[in-house]
């Protein structure tokens, strides 16, 4: 990560003053100009290199102090394993299990050692929690860093038997399964993949970048972090809440909009989700501002018609694509080269091929996973990465998804259907909230449907299905449906979660839960083909 290093060192001493990070998300606004952020970093970096520490967990919400610690890894090659905030206790304990971490660096020290209190893991947490660093340090006062020190485990030599050789962040799935693998990437494939993000999108000028997933999450991470200082842009941190996060109370969209409004940004990074509602708050009549140039979105897949409104309504939206195992970004619609409804063109620094249908990417392979030696690649191999994501290129090269190849429906007649495909198609009308197909080995495919509110009827909804069932061959076609009353939530990482944390289907868990309602949408050929 030197290159990043270095940048943030010769824009700090060109540009001393200017912020390199702005944090609202505290009751008063904190900056850290380019000067103050190479100190504090300088400061913790010694700190972690005298403690002897070789890897740390992090374990904090969106601040300024987690871009501190992070750069402070890299700058002192510790490595560093991310817990992401909506990681559940298990998730957490299986992570810590995973990775033989010398401590968890964390913003909640009361809650995580309840948390080991409460799974019987008290003795692999110290109470000794200490603060890390002292605002005399430092030119600019900063949060106080507290450590759970890890009792002593003979942590060096697990490490060496668990992370292949090179190791500097460890980012834990967040894929269909409760127990998510731990992605072992090196500190020069961050880079790169930064590196050809800052290239993509260097006309852009970009000089402020709103935070808006979590920064434990990768994409972020790298495109919201590490690209920014490559750029020498302000990266503005905001709080869950005024982000519109507000946990079991449900997505406040007033908020989310109030933020973008106030603060001005050039660039985001969105969820699908978070696309639609902005669209859907644009055609309400809220205006986005004119500071706008990049919004990001990845993550899952997005219909064509809600890239299509968005672009009508100022949103200046390009779609990506990318996965952990190779470092979050693959490929992106970037200004000129943009293709709606398309994946964008590979970055520069992979090759893709497609092979039997499915995406393999290479010259951006991750390490392998933690303590699966089998899956660990040496730093001269060409590999190359299985996505399990169907996908076509057209003649131009832009990449084009198709569906999860585990994911495919098989019917009862021997047809293969990408229930993504479906979905998306159906998904055109903003005003619907969510779908999800069913089918396999059934005569016909069938669905789960979500409206935005309750005001959109089931009338409505079946001229809507009607309406994209005339765009897929017949037997593609959603026959029958049943109304959900309201989309299925992100999940919080337990093993009966039906979506993901970022909001995938989990497909077999959702069609176990909801066993009795799709057979019955299967029981007569007379049935009415809704339910509600």
């Amino acid at each position: 990560m030197m290159t990043i290093w270095n940048h943030l060192v010769l824009n700090a001493r060109h540009w001393p003053a200017q912020p390199a990070i702005i944090d609202a998300s505290g009751d008063t606004e904190r900056q850290l100009s380019r000067h103050e952020l190479v100190q504090v970093v300088k400061v913790l970096a010694t700190e972690l290199t005298a403690r002897g520490y070789e890897a740390i967990a992090l374990y904090a919400g969106n601040s300024a102090d987690w871009i501190v610690v992070d750069l402070a890894c890299q700058l002192a090659d510790v490595v560093l394993l991310p817990l992401p905030g909506f990681f559940s206790a298990g998730q957490i304990k299986h992570a810590l299990d995973t990775v033989p971490v010398d401590a968890v660096l964390t913003d909640r020290p009361d809650y995580l050692r309840g948390l080991f209190t409460t799974l019987d893991e008290g003795e692999r947490l110290s109470v000794n929690l200490q603060v890390m660093l002292n605002t005399a340090d430092v030119e600019q006062p900063a949060a106080d860093y507290q450590f759970a020190d890890i009792a002593p485990l003979d942590k060096a030599a697990r490490r060496r038997q668990l992370l292949p050789a090179r190791t500097s962040k460890i980012t834990f799935t967040s894929g269909s399964t409760g127990t998510p693998k731990g992605v072992c990437l090196s500190a020069e494939h961050l880079e790169k993949v930064a590196s050809a993000l800052d290239q993509s999108i260097a006309e852009l000028n970009i000089q402020k970048h709103l935070c808006v997933l979590p920064l434990s999450t990768l994409l972020e991470n790298i495109a919201g972090v590490y690209v920014p200082l490559l750029q020498g842009a302000c990266i503005v941190i905001a709080s869950e809440q005024q982000l519109g996060f507000n946990g079991a109370a449900g997505f406040s969209v007033p908020n989310f909009l109030n933020t973008i409004t106030s603060l001005r940004p050039n660039s985001m990074i969105l969820m699908p989700q978070l696309l639609q509602a902005l669209v859907i708050s644009c055609a309400s009549g809220w205006q986005p501002p004119d500071s706008l140039t990049f919004l990001a979105v990845g993550g899952g897949s997005v219909n064509r018609m809600v890239l299509d409104k968005a672009l009508k309504s100022g949103l200046p939206v390009y779609e990506g694509y990318g996965l952990s195992e190779c470092g979050s970004v693959v490929a992106l619609n970037i200004p000129g080269e943009r293709r709606n409804g398309s994946l964008g063109k590979p970055l520069p620094h992979v090759k893709t091929r497609i092979i039997d249908g499915e995406l393999q990417v290479a010259d951006a392979a991750f390490l392998g996973y933690v303590g699966m030696p089998a899956s660990w690649t040496s730093h001269h191999d060409e590999t190359w990465v299985a996505t399990g994501d169907l996908c076509t290129t057209d003649a131009e090269g832009y990449l084009h998804f198709q569906g999860r190849r585990k994911n495919l429906l098989v019917s009862s007649y021997g047809r293969n259907i990408s229930p993504e495909w479906v979905e998306r198609e159906i998904s055109h009308d903003p005003r619907i909230a969510q779908v999800i197909v069913v089918g396999d080995s059934r005569p016909f495919c069938s669905a789960l449907i979500a409206g935005q509110s309750t005001s959109v009827t089931d009338h409505q909804i079946q001229q809507m299905l009607d309406i994209a069932n005339k765009r897929l061959p017949e037997y593609a076609r959603v026959q029958r449906w049943v109304r959900l009353d309201a989309p299925l939530a992100p999940g919080t990482g337990s093993a009966n979660d039906l979506m993901t944390t970022n909001g995938r289907p989990r497909r077999p868990e959702i069609e176990r839960y909801f066993q009795a309602q799709i057979d019955a949408l299967y029981v007569g050929s007379e049935e009415k083909k809704y339910a509600s």
